[in-house]
């Protein structure tokens, strides 16, 4: 008889070793470098996380930025700002191009640096010196000279608002030659020297004049320039009539404070406004910054302007696939998600946590996906009953209470196998560091133990794994049936959406970054 001990099943043998350890210290699968970039290239923020620090990511992003070619460097840069909507990853990703390629730099510097808060990062980024120089360098100084001489005068007065650096700064530092007697004034006005006033901007001369006497109608300049002033109800109003999505959403409360909803045609246009699909697509908004609004209005806000919050979360995540067959989703809420997605910032901590993206996710998909079932995951699967025809904010809500606990990635999974269930698609969202169950997995991970057997039941089972935290390590490594996806962007849903109907392989997200013409 042969021995049993050395020729046993090979069932589980083939499955990938675990050739990493997360930051939690046990096994996991390590992205290619590439995936790595693009992986960190749309969650990065350079906040404090749970794991690791600020600066011990900004080293971790310049190492794998210096690893890859600085073609997929360009257009993973480009992919963060457009794709991603990131601020603070995209200028980092820039200023290292900057140095390693001066060519693709040019090329992609216009479509990356798209208004003067990009540009302001860029610079400061370079003057750091956390990129591999402190000065601007001849290629970044005739591209921001560029930039301060093309823009708008609108564009111009937007990047004037903020410090650290300031506008001023920049000017002060590149010393644009001003192609135009207009536009001389302007950056003399903008650095606090004196100008021929009769050459700047109209909106600004209209804007001057309203400061000293209050008098006239509202000049049409960046928010932030009026908010300083002292305005009257009507003029409150104007402002609310005026404004962009983005800027609305975020001064509900001022608004209202304001008593610009105290007038029905005011709470009537800035609900539609809301509500706009077109306008929702073009702001370019992270669901979740729709959760933070409708979490922190006043409590005595108008019911329709509540209504048009819950209403632009639908149409926000409304390209949420639909899937043919069961579909699992599976929200990490366990203590490491509490963590705020742009990380700790003295004074600038957001109110959003991983675990509300993930429940957002799980929310989303519960709507869209009749039947779907949600796993919310800590040590062990948790208990939870969604109601689909609730909105996704409210069974978000319902879900990111539960936050706390070990994170144990393979815990639905096993779930769903003692139950001999076997889904078509499953979907984590994670960040990936599971650690309660390092040991179940032996040679490779326990979740990827436990996909084999559901695949064994059902071979055409597809699993999506959302990385929102950028630790470089998975629990369930790419291949056919296992995509890893980065970010909290719509473009995941697309992602997912190819992935599940077979149009695409598990590296078509890194594939897609690939093919951005420069």
């Amino acid at each position: 008889m042969a021995n049993k001990s050395v020729f046993a099943s090979m069932k589980g043998r083939l499955l990938p070793k675990a050739t990493a350890k997360n930051a939690a210290g046990a096994p996991a699968y390590a992205y290619s470098d590439a995936h790595a970039l693009a992986q960190v290239a749309v969650t990065g923020t350079f906040g404090g996380m749970f794991y690791q620090s600020a600066q011990d990511e900004l080293e971790y992003v310049v190492d794998v930025a210096e690893s890859v070619d600085p073609r997929f460097l360009a257009q993973a840069t480009i992919y963060a700002r457009q794709n991603g909507y990131m601020k603070d990853m995209p200028a980092v990703l820039l200023a290292v191009l900057a140095r390693r390629d001066p060519v693709l730099f040019r090329a992609v510097f216009g479509r990356v640096v798209d208004n003067g808060k990009m540009l302001r990062n860029f610079v400061q980024v370079v003057r750091s010196g956390q990129t591999g120089r402190k000065s601007l360098g001849s290629a970044p100084k005739a591209m921001v000279q560029n930039w301060l001489n093309t823009a708008t005068d609108r564009a111009l007065l937007q990047a004037n608002i903020g410090n650290d650096p300031s506008l001023a700064d920049v000017i002060k530092m590149v010393h644009p030659k001003p192609a135009s007697s207009e536009r001389e004034a302007l950056f003399a006005w903008i650095v606090g020297r004196p100008c021929d006033t009769a050459r700047l901007p109209q909106v600004l001369r209209d804007w001057m004049v309203f400061k000293e006497t209050g008098k006239g109608p509202v000049p049409d300049v960046p928010f932030q320039m009026l908010t300083q002033l002292e305005l009257s109800s009507h003029h409150w109003a104007r402002l609310a009539q005026k404004g962009s999505w983005q800027m609305v959403r975020q001064n509900l409360n001022t608004f209202h404070r304001h008593g610009v909803f105290g007038v029905r045609k005011n709470v009537d246009h800035v609900a539609a406004l809301l509500r706009d699909a077109k306008v929702i697509s073009k702001a370019r908004v992270f669901p979740y910054q729709l959760m933070v609004t409708a979490q922190n209005v006043t409590p005595d806000m108008p019911h329709q302007i509540v209504d048009a919050l819950h209403d632009a979360m639908e149409i926000a995540v409304g390209n949420v696939p639909k899937i043919h067959g069961q579909v699992v989703v599976c929200p990490d809420v366990s203590g490491s998600m509490t963590m705020p997605v742009t990380g700790y910032r003295p004074g600038a901590t957001s109110a959003v946590r991983h675990v509300d993206v993930a429940a957002l996710v799980a929310a989303a998909f519960t709507r869209v996906n009749r039947g779907c079932q949600v796993l919310p995951f800590d040590f062990d699967v948790r208990d939870v009953r969604l109601r689909p025809r609730d909105t996704v904010l409210t069974n978000a809500e319902r879900l990111a209470a539960m936050a706390g606990g070990g994170t144990n990635c393979s815990a639905p999974l096993v779930w769903l196998n003692k139950r001999g269930r076997a889904p078509d698609l499953v979907v984590f969202v994670s960040d990936n560091q599971s650690w309660v169950d390092a040991r179940a997995g032996g040679r490779n991970t326990a979740m990827m133990s436990e996909w084999e057997k559901i695949k064994h039941r059902n071979p055409k089972a597809k699993l999506v794994c959302i990385d929102i935290a950028p630790y470089g390590t998975t629990q369930a490594q790419t291949r056919e049936d296992v995509l890893n996806v980065g970010g909290f962007s719509d473009a995941v849903f697309d992602q997912i959406a190819a992935f599940a109907y077979g149009q695409t392989g598990p590296d078509h997200w890194v594939g897609e970054i690939g093919k951005i013409e420069l």
